[in-house]
């Protein structure tokens, strides 16, 4: 498991990409293998506020379907079209083609309380045993 350097993660196997005010959330390529073939996403739309730690969509796949939370508080400014019509995108490219939403922050010190790449690769080692 190879977990960019330059994202933020959950210990609910989200990850997070900041650009500026806008924080990129998608999940992590342990999630995506944890899961399975990815069959469906249910996202929010534009608009639509996300609260830190709760439920903003559903991952379904051919084992289970899983919440994905939200890892920072803020409004949804674009979710990708792509992977909802193409939800297999999750397993190929789980960091650049696979993000699910995009979220202007309401609060960008929530981002401080992420897990950085090697302490999430610690934290998915120590999960999968």
């Amino acid at each position: 498991m190879s977990s960019p350097q330059d994202l933020r993660y959950t210990r609910t196997h989200e990850w997070v990409r900041i650009d500026g005010d806008v924080a990129t959330l998608g999940i992590t390529d342990h999630a995506q293998e944890e899961l399975g073939d990815i069959t469906f996403l249910e996202l929010p739309e534009a608009g639509e506020s996300l609260t830190q730690a709760q439920p903003f969509g559903v991952v379904e796949s051919v084992k289970a379907a899983s919440d994905v939370y939200a890892p920072v508080d803020g409004e949804v400014v674009e979710r990708n079209a792509d992977v909802v019509d193409q939800p297999e995108l999750v397993n190929s490219s789980p960091y650049e083609k696979a993000w699910l939403v995009k979220v202007r922050l309401a609060d960008p010190s929530q981002v401080d309380d992420l897990m950085d790449a090697a302490a999430y690769e610690a934290f998915a080692g120590e999960a999968s045993h």
